[in-house]
Formats: structure tokens, C-alpha cells, sequence
């Protein structure tokens, strides 16, 4: 359960800078993601226009306006219309509110949304030395499906991705 007074809801081109913050933050600690360099604001900006119907930018934040974290969820291939179903994920949370919730609430509101989006499945990839981000993924019901070696290197260090999977379970036509 995340704390009282926070919120979940999908970004607008004006939280640009709220999360542009966010992620200078995570990569500033240089070991829990794969990004090296944070976007700017106007890139943040133009990712968020950029995000089709499908795709979803879901944040979190407090009664006060605070962004604290954020998810993305993108189609995994845009050209291959065989892995429409096929949604990848990306969680960023500040420092300071990790396990209190905030990952758990916005995993919610995007499966929300990706199971009224068609979507069927979940990849992340991980990075190896980041153990409290896969056992929180596991968790959330995701399983290991595969290791890419040397996927990463930040300030001259390798570092592998744990590929990680999750199976929307959705009742339906089709489905």
C-alpha cells in the first residue's frame, strides 16, 4: 500500500521537469538503471508527445506536486505486428520513497491500462547488480527468462541485464 497523500496518474508534457528530476536522480547513483545520462527536460518534453495511444507514461505523486517515480510502458516492437501484445516496462523511483509503495502503485495503474490496451505480456530488463529491483519485479509476479553479459557499461564498468517477464492475466475474446 502506497503512503496517504500520494498519487497515480498519466504524465502530462507539463511534468516534464518533475520527471526529468527523477531520473537525474536515479542515474546520478549510477547502478540501478542502464541510462547513463539523463534526458533534458525538452527531451523528456517530446518522448511524452511522441507516445501513442498504446503506450503510457504513468507517474506518482504527492498531495503537493512532488513527482516521486514514474513507470513507462512501451509496445516492444513497433514494427512487428506479432509482438503487439508485448509491452516493456521501465520504473524509475526517487531514492527516498523506495519501498514505500510507489513501485507497486504505478505497476498497478499500468496493468490497468495495458489490459484494456490489448497488452498480454511484460519484458524488463534489469540490470545484474540491481538485486532489490529484480526481487521486486519478482514480487510483482515476474519470472527470469534470460541473462544478456556485458549488456552495460557505466564508467568503464560491465554489467549484465536479467531479462524478466510477466503474463497479464486477462479473461476474453481471444484470450
Amino acid at each position: 500500500m502506497p503512503d496517504a497523500g500520494l498519487h497515480v496518474r498519466r504524465a502530462t508534457a507539463d511534468d516534464a521537469e518533475r520527471i526529468a528530476a527523477v531520473l537525474q536522480a536515479v542515474t546520478a547513483e549510477r547502478v540501478h538503471s542502464a541510462i547513463d545520462r539523463p534526458w533534458s527536460v525538452a527531451e523528456q518534453r517530446r518522448y511524452l508527445a511522441s507516445l501513442s495511444p498504446r503506450d503510457a507514461f504513468h507517474l506518482a505523486a504527492t498531495d503537493t506536486g512532488e513527482v516521486v517515480g514514474y513507470q513507462s510502458l512501451d509496445r516492444y516492437s513497433t514494427v512487428l505486428d506479432s509482438m503487439a501484445h508485448v509491452g516493456q516496462l521501465g520504473t524509475f523511483v526517487l531514492p527516498a520513497w523506495r519501498g514505500r509503495g510507489v513501485g507497486r502503485a504505478l505497476f498497478g495503474e499500468t496493468t490497468r491500462f495495458a489490459a484494456a490496451a490489448g497488452y498480454r505480456k511484460f519484458v524488463i530488463a534489469v540490470r545484474a547488480s540491481n538485486a532489490s529491483a529484480q526481487a521486486f519485479y519478482r514480487r510483482l509476479g515476474f519470472a527470469d527468462c534470460g541473462r544478456l553479459q556485458a549488456q552495460v557499461v557505466i564508467d568503464g564498468r560491465d554489467d549484465d541485464e536479467i531479462l524478466m517477464e510477466f503474463f497479464l492475466t486477462i479473461s476474453g475474446p481471444g484470450w
